[in-house]
């Protein structure tokens, strides 16, 4: 299937302005690594994008935004001694005391639908430097006018934020797709007075304005021409991964079936302190990345090291990330 002309338009456009900028942007950058300051403190850094193909479908990477935390074993491997967390990231070149974590969402061009996954914080974040999402789509030559599926893993506020801008759909020309046992679970008012009732209050004022336009769907259905939900719960009581083909190529958009690519890839057992099920979450892991390692086939994971994109080998009773180098550009 060809990229849409649209497309090729609006980024080749964007190149270019890149292009004319360089210069002037590596030579600030070299001066700023060189000194630590820069000369132009009123310089916003442009959101990071990626981009690449997969058979006829061109990805879109967004970088939300990132934050830095403390005690990364207050998060990962919560049923391990905190010594052990630290031991397996400084035995990977990690900082054991603290951990950065990103959010990428993604969009899908198929040339006949331009499918956004997850949608990062929003309005909500921004004040933190994250909800970048919708300054990334400008970067990349497209507009939220032009996006036509939104599909979501699940319903925590890093996913959803971004649905609703000023009170009105931020993707006013798209459908949507929702789990249907996510959605059934968040929108419940059993939640209320329980510790998923923040979940729940965001649910209803960022995804029930939408939900006329919206698909609920279970494990198996299709999205899109080579798109197939699956699901994969346990982070969450509806997580869904999308299952990506396009000219006998192959990628799963895992969400948060995994979290970390140390913590959470070579360790699938240990529990993360945001999955809700954590047994559960653990055994999805595991049927996850041992289906992407034996078939060897990309994965992009929203937590993951940006660009997010990478593949598994199987090592020590877990997996070993192989971040994306040229494998989609030749």
């Amino acid at each position: 299937m060809a990229i849409s002309t649209r497309m090729t338009r609006r980024t080749l456009f964007a190149a270019s302005l890149g292009l004319l900028a360089a210069p002037a942007i590596l030579k600030e950058k070299a001066e700023a690594a060189v000194t630590g300051a820069s000369r132009r403190m009123d310089i916003t850094p442009l959101p990071e994008i990626n981009q690449f193909k997969l058979g006829s479908y061109r990805f879109t990477v967004v970088r939300d935004g990132i934050n830095i935390s403390e005690k990364p074993y207050e998060t990962y491997g919560t049923n391990q001694d905190p010594e052990a967390v630290q031991a397996l990231l400084t035995a990977n070149f990690l900082p054991a005391d603290k951990f950065l974590n990103g959010y990428a969402p993604v969009l899908i061009d198929t040339g006949s639908d331009l499918i956004l996954v997850d949608t990062g914080f929003g309005a909500a974040g921004r004040a933190r430097g994250l909800g970048k999402l919708a300054e990334g789509l400008k970067v990349a030559g497209y507009s939220p006018e032009d996006v036509t599926l939104v599909a979501l893993t699940h319903l925590h506020g890093d996913h959803i934020g971004g649905l609703m801008e000023d009170g009105a759909p931020a993707f006013r020309n798209a459908r949507y797709v929702i789990g249907a046992a996510e959605y059934d679970f968040w929108s419940n008012a059993a939640r209320e007075g329980t510790p998923a009732e923040a979940g729940h209050k965001a649910v209803l004022a960022n995804v029930a304005p939408l939900a006329e336009k919206a698909t609920f769907i279970k494990d198996g259905a299709g999205v899109a021409p080579g798109v197939t939900a699956m699901l994969a719960a346990g982070h969450s009581p509806g997580h869904i991964v999308f299952h990506v083909e396009s000219d006998g190529k192959r990628l799963v958009v895992t969400g948060d079936t995994a979290n970390h690519y140390i913590l959470s890839l070579l360790r699938p057992d240990w529990e993360v302190r945001f999955d809700m099920d954590k047994a559960q979450a653990a055994a999805t892991r595991r049927k996850v990345f041992d289906m992407i390692a034996a078939d060897k086939i990309a994965f992009l994971g929203y937590h993951m090291p940006f660009p997010a994109v990478g593949f598994v080998e199987r090592q020590d009773g877990g997996y070993r990330f192989v971040p994306k180098t040229y494998q989609f550009d030749i």
